[in-house]
């Protein structure tokens, strides 16, 4: 048995399979994992949510900003975009199946062996690893309420972007899914900072990568996607990145859990 991670897919359905293809993935007895983003951009977003769900148990996700913004726009809070490329699997008629089967995913996963986790945009400075375990059962048992529209609708917003600023379950809830699924570089409190999508080399003093920031990744390795201009190149040595930024043209990633190894697949 093989556990294989695979960066953001976000509708790129071809290059998927070609790259499982290439490891003979078998769901009979390896396990797939995907941290987040499956869908949007990308043209085959119908063909890969229909493929990941099929894989049963063999299949498991966290979720990312784009899967968590398919719900928003599923339950009529917001309209998709044309660039999104969400038309096709919008109209498809199992499409509530789908939806049910997404927010049911979780925010946070570990690895099989206990040495690793993994979620869509890392872990926030500000937290422990303790303290990420439990907002994400928080959260996800907000996303799997009946009042999964009341949540997605206070969902978005910047603030609070520090921790120590949160004073409601609504803060609590925002400032949890901004800190899985939408940091990138923090300010040097740790706090969030959500513009800057420079090159690190060109960030502001001001600004660092969140794992720059984080104390405990000396104890676990972290997986994460969402930050595709890194191209998988991450200078620490517990963390890897995973968005390798295929629907911009560039290519599908694949890490083997068990030694490490990359397989790639180009962008068709």
């Amino acid at each position: 048995m093989a556990l294989y991670l695979v960066g953001d897919i976000q509708g790129c359905y071809s290059e998927l399979k070609a790259l499982l293809a290439k490891v003979n993935f078998n769901p009979e007895h390896d396990q797939l994992w995907a941290l987040g983003d499956i869908v949007a951009r990308g043209t085959g977003s119908l063909a890969t949510i229909r493929y990941l769900k099929s894989l049963g148990s063999s299949f498991n996700m966290v979720l990312g900003n784009h899967d968590l913004h398919l719900l928003a726009i599923y339950h009529g809070l917001k309209k998709a975009k044309k660039s999104d490329h969400l038309s096709e699997l919008l109209a498809a008629p199992d499409l509530p199946e789908l939806i049910e089967w997404l927010r049911n995913m979780p925010l946070l996963l570990q690895t099989p062996d206990g040495k690793g986790f993994l979620s869509h945009a890392g872990l926030a400075p500000q937290w422990t690893i303790k303290d990420a375990i439990k907002n994400a059962k928080f959260a996800e048992k907000k996303l799997r309420s009946n009042k999964l529209v009341k949540w997605l609708s206070c969902m978005y917003g910047e603030y609070p972007n520090s921790w120590t600023d949160v004073e409601s379950k609504e803060e609590k809830f925002r400032y949890t899914i901004n800190a899985f699924t939408r940091m990138r570089f923090c300010y040097l409190d740790g706090s969030l900072e959500f513009k800057c999508k420079q090159d690190i080399n060109n960030a502001p003093d001001t600004l660092k990568p969140w794992f720059q920031l984080t104390q405990e990744l000396s104890k676990y390795y972290w997986v994460f996607g969402h930050w595709a201009s890194l191209l998988g190149k991450c200078e620490h040595k517990n963390v890897f990145a995973t968005d390798t930024g295929c629907v911009w043209g560039n290519y599908l990633t694949l890490l083997r859990w068990d030694d490490k190894k990359r397989f790639i697949e180009h962008a068709h």
